[in-house]
């Protein structure tokens, strides 16, 4: 039996309302994207500075400093911040 990749979940909130969900594997360099109800999967791309992933018509930035930023539907790019969870 094969073990299963680590993984890493976040939720983002973003200031024009949007609000999305982003998944990483370890060993893959795909973001996997819960967005507006729909399942995206992002290949990743050259970035300057951070992280660049992009693909269907949304484009996802997480820059080293700064904001996330999420562009989608032809939406104007919009700053996003992870949903902390509340402590147990």
């Amino acid at each position: 039996m094969r073990p299963t990749n680590a993984q890493t979940f976040q939720t983002y909130h973003c200031a024009d309302g949007t609000q999305f969900i982003v998944g990483f594997y370890d060993g893959d360099k795909r973001a996997f994207l819960q967005i507006d109800g729909e399942p995206v999967t992002l290949a990743r791309r050259l970035a300057v500075s951070g992280a660049r992933y992009s693909g269907a018509g949304v484009t996802l930035k997480i820059p080293k400093t700064g904001p996330t930023m999420v562009k989608h539907l032809k939406r104007p790019v919009t700053a996003c911040a992870v949903i902390e969870k509340p402590a147990i």
